[in-house]
């Protein structure tokens, strides 16, 4: 007796495109909104972030692009920093006056970049650094920074 062997249909190939693309889309989905973010040691949240600023006991850096600053403004009291500039660790060196020690903390879209670059500084010799990882747009640590109606200074 002859056993055939299943061969690839294009509906099963269809069907293993569908299956990838999905998977993949979840998996892109859950990074990009940063879903499992959470709250902790660390980390603000961002009423307490704009409270500190406020207290002036906390230099909070928002790290994003410039044209994510023109399309939601930035949080008030925060400093527009794109990480991206060659020269970022030498201009957040000018805001922190020197001192490695005073805290600061960053905040992105959706704390996916701000949580990458906290690691980075710290083992840069920055010691008081903190991440904000709901960030402007919410994650999964909480709504963010324009849904909290937290004040905005548009750029």
């Amino acid at each position: 007796m002859r056993v055939s062997k299943p061969s690839l249909t294009r509906r099963r190939l269809i069907g293993l495109g569908a299956a990838a693309l999905l998977g993949g889309g979840a998996a892109f989905g859950a990074r990009w909104y940063n879903i499992t973010a959470r709250n902790g040691a660390g980390t603000l949240t961002p009423p307490q972030a704009y409270a500190q600023v406020q207290g002036n006991t906390l230099l909070l850096i928002d790290i994003r692009r410039p044209d994510e600053w023109a399309l939601t403004g930035v949080g008030q009291g925060a400093h527009p920093l794109d990480m991206r500039r060659a020269d970022f660790m030498a201009a957040l060196g000018s805001l922190v006056q020197g001192n490695p020690d005073r805290p600061v903390a960053l905040i992105c879209a959706r704390g996916v970049r701000s949580r990458l670059m906290t690691l980075k500084l710290q083992r840069a010799g920055f010691d008081n650094v903190l991440d904000v990882p709901e960030g402007m747009l919410g994650s999964g640590a909480g709504p963010g920074w324009i849904k909290r109606g937290l004040p905005l200074t548009q750029l």
